[in-house]
């Protein structure tokens, strides 16, 4: 039985990182795209058929990128997270570490929505793939470490925070407003936590 596990998990891999063609690339970027949006809005459940219509594929593309739900939740997941993680140094390009990191901030927001989205199946596929969720954790941690070492270095950060610690921090905003389902909750908690980060927060 593990022996099949790890065979499956070897060639979903080999899937994920073989090159892709130009136009099936656009495919698949815009069903990841448009999948992000619609399991945030509708959840894991969402209709694959409105997924696919709202990409501009037919369904038959759908299913041979991602020939199961749990497989395109999985894609969902994985480019959600790093499309998150890139936009830190994105963010850092063309605004001041404070403005990068509370833009960071929000749209970390938005990916927990997908995530929150995806409760019902995503728990399962974390389970089933080693080390996912700890790799995930680990990269947004250093995505949120990369912002505060440039806002140290430019003296607009602290230097005495983790990058954990704000990871959990802002976990936390998610799971309060969520529950609310009060943006501007969110949005006030979320200037709480950058008032903390300044470095003239002692």
């Amino acid at each position: 039985m593990i022996e099949a596990v790890s065979s499956r998990e070897v060639a979903l891999e080999a899937q994920r990182t073989r090159p892709l063609r130009a136009d099936a690339q656009q495919n698949h970027d815009r069903l990841l795209d448009v999948a992000a949006r619609l399991f945030a809005r509708d959840g894991a459940d969402a209709s694959l058929k409105a997924i696919a219509k709202e990409a501009g594929v037919g369904i038959g593309t759908l299913y041979r990128r991602f020939p199961t739900r749990e497989e395109l939740v999985e894609a969902t997941y994985r480019s959600e997270t790093e499309r998150l993680c890139a936009s830190a140094a994105t963010l850092l390009a063309d605004h001041d570490p404070p403005t990068a990191l509370r833009a960071w901030l929000a749209g970390f927001l938005g990916y927990t929505a997908t995530k929150h989205g995806m409760a019902e199946a995503l728990p399962a596929i974390l389970a089933s793939r080693e080390g996912l969720r700890m790799r995930s954790r680990d990269m947004l941690a250093e995505a949120i470490a990369t912002i505060l070492r440039a806002g140290v270095q430019d003296g607009s950060l602290r230097a005495d925070v983790a990058a954990t610690d704000v990871l959990m921090a802002v976990g936390g905003v998610t799971l309060v407003a969520g529950h609310e389902r009060d943006d501007a909750l969110a949005a006030r908690l979320l200037d709480l936590i950058m008032d903390g980060l300044a470095a003239t927060a002692r």
